[in-house]
């Protein structure tokens, strides 16, 4: 079961998820935007090595605080890396107040009646177990809707609960993320389906709770039942390709709706910028994330 004090943080407390989750196939956009192209590396190891820096950057700054940062998403290759001589899972938790969730997911299956499936996740009773060993509170698992189908958006909310299930049984708490393409043409009618399946899903729960990642809502407040329902821990929100200024505006027309956001929060960012530039534009990212996340 999770640590009640972490449970109640997770469930009751102000503030927003960082999402500082990048794998193997979003890194090195994430590194390009981030001011290192591609030439400054040669092998993915020290791809990740470049992409830790820059986490711990994040991390470590002094603007990076638990009273606006709820919990922070890991990539799994982050649970052996450490910050100043600790885990980086012990560290968010031990040092700054922040909850660590992990990615699960290994990416996405080709798309298949209109949506994308999580691909199958081998040995993951073996990194949950790794994960609640080192303090990790709650995964995600990310798949994605492309278009209003009814058969296709069954078979994502499915998976997204039998998933979520393994998760719950490890003592974890899953997010739930069945993201709707902010680009496909009937995107309010995928989330009206998406919705009705999702609280069917939760009607089948036990005692347990989940939390939900979903893109922001076509209709404002569109979300408020599920934020409400009992069996729901949190419902979050990722940008999407949403600009930060376009997300945080629709975020905020949606109470009760906190963000997850990850490129929408590094915007801005660079390697080369002093301490002091690079704290001041992350201390102005965060805190427009957190005023639309708390409005």
């Amino acid at each position: 079961m999770p640590d009640p004090q972490q449970f109640a943080r997770f469930e009751s407390a102000r503030g927003f998820i960082a999402a500082l989750d990048q794998s193997g196939g979003s890194t090195p956009k994430a590194l390009r935007q981030y001011g290192i192209d591609d030439s400054q590396y040669s092998s993915e190891e020290e791809m990740f090595d470049l992409i830790q820096e820059a986490r711990a950057r994040i991390i470590t700054s002094p603007v990076f605080t638990s009273d606006r940062i709820l919990a922070a998403i890991l990539f799994e290759g982050t649970l052996d890396r450490q910050i100043d001589g600790r885990p980086v899972a012990e560290y968010l938790w031990s040092v700054k107040g922040t909850l660590p969730l992990l990615k699960i997911d290994k990416g996405l299956a080709d798309e298949r009646g209109g949506v994308q499936l999580m691909r199958d996740i081998p040995g993951l009773e073996e990194t949950l177990a790794r994960a609640a060993a080192q303090g990790v509170f709650g995964t995600k698992e990310r798949s994605v809707i492309h278009a209003a189908n009814p058969e296709g958006i069954a078979q994502v909310v499915d998976q997204q609960f039998e998933v979520g299930a393994r998760v719950l049984a490890a003592g974890l708490v899953p997010i739930l993320e069945p993201e709707v393409n902010i680009a496909a043409p009937d995107k309010q009618q995928a989330e009206e389906l998406l919705k009705a399946a999702l609280l069917r899903g939760l009607d089948g729960l036990g005692d347990e709770k989940v939390a939900l990642k979903l893109s922001i809502p076509t209709v404002d407040g569109f979300y408020t039942d599920l934020i409400e329902h009992p069996k729901v821990a949190r419902v979050v929100a990722l940008s999407g390709g949403y600009s930060r200024d376009e997300a945080n505006e629709r975020l905020a027309r949606n109470p009760g709706l906190i963000a997850s956001f990850s490129r929408a929060l590094l915007d801005g960012l660079t390697a080369q910028q002093s301490a002091e530039e690079y704290d001041r534009t992350l201390d102005a990212s965060i805190e427009s994330i957190y005023q639309a996340s708390i409005a």
